[in-house]
């Protein structure tokens, strides 16, 4: 990790994938196998005492600090990032406040549904800016700011949310299309789709579009910090 210039010496700078804990459901075998993958562990908040709870000592716990249990159990080489505006949630916080060339985050989701929206509403202010998979027991929810190929084998369930408004130019490998379709909440959505072949190539049509979430198993991690490519010019 490398200490930014900014206030509290935000933004943390993390080389390899980034994990954030949240306050959420979080599943201490998923969190172990996670934490050996990633190059730098945040608590976002209460994600903090979670960490420790497991035996895991985060690089940062970032947040407003109104859910951590006692910020002196942490030891001397966490930073401990307060911010107390009100106008984010601590997972978007973390975000804005750490910079990571692919983040994971856990305990997001599968908690109170109202924590869980506002997850999906961070992954929209900041997928054009960087890399978030959202992690929960099912499945990795990966925001992606334009076009995407990956690898990921025939068979496999995938899915894409809309979390604005994006024009599909068009798919390959999927089993329906969508080519020509136009996603948005309320108006269309393409969940429980397939890949009918190993790699799955999905291209917005040019202009301004909103990101979009790709859903596929949790299982398939391995293989998208390995190989995804984002054709957004990033």
């Amino acid at each position: 990790m490398q200490d930014g210039a900014g206030e509290n010496g935000v933004p943390l700078v993390f080389d390899g994938p980034l994990l954030i804990v949240g306050g959420g459901e979080v599943d201490a075998g998923m969190l172990a196998e996670l934490a050996g993958r990633v190059g730098g562990l945040v608590g976002a908040d209460r994600g903090g005492d979670i960490l420790m709870g497991a035996g895991l000592v985060p690089d940062a716990v970032i947040g407003d600090m109104d859910s951590v249990a006692d910020r002196t159990r942490f030891p001397a080489v966490t930073r401990i990032v307060t911010l107390s505006e009100q106008d984010t949630t601590d997972f978007e916080k973390c975000l804005y406040s750490t910079r990571a060339p692919v983040t994971l985050a856990l305990g997001m989701t599968g908690g109170r549904f109202d924590h869980t929206l506002a997850a999906l509403h961070a992954v929209a202010r900041h997928a054009s800016e960087r890399r978030i998979i959202l992690i929960d027991g099912h499945d990795l929810a990966i925001g992606v700011a334009g076009s995407v190929t990956l690898r990921i084998g025939a068979g496999e369930r995938v899915s894409i949310y809309p979390l604005g408004r994006t024009l599909f130019a068009g798919s390959k490998g999927l089993l329906y299309r969508l080519d020509g379709l136009e996603m948005a909440q309320g108006q269309a959505i393409g969940t429980s789709n397939q890949a009918i072949e190993d790699v799955i190539e999905i291209a917005v049509a040019p202009g301004v579009q909103d990101p979009w979430l790709l859903i596929v198993d949790k299982g398939l991690l391995g293989i998208v910090l390995g190989g995804w490519e984002i054709g957004n010019g990033r």
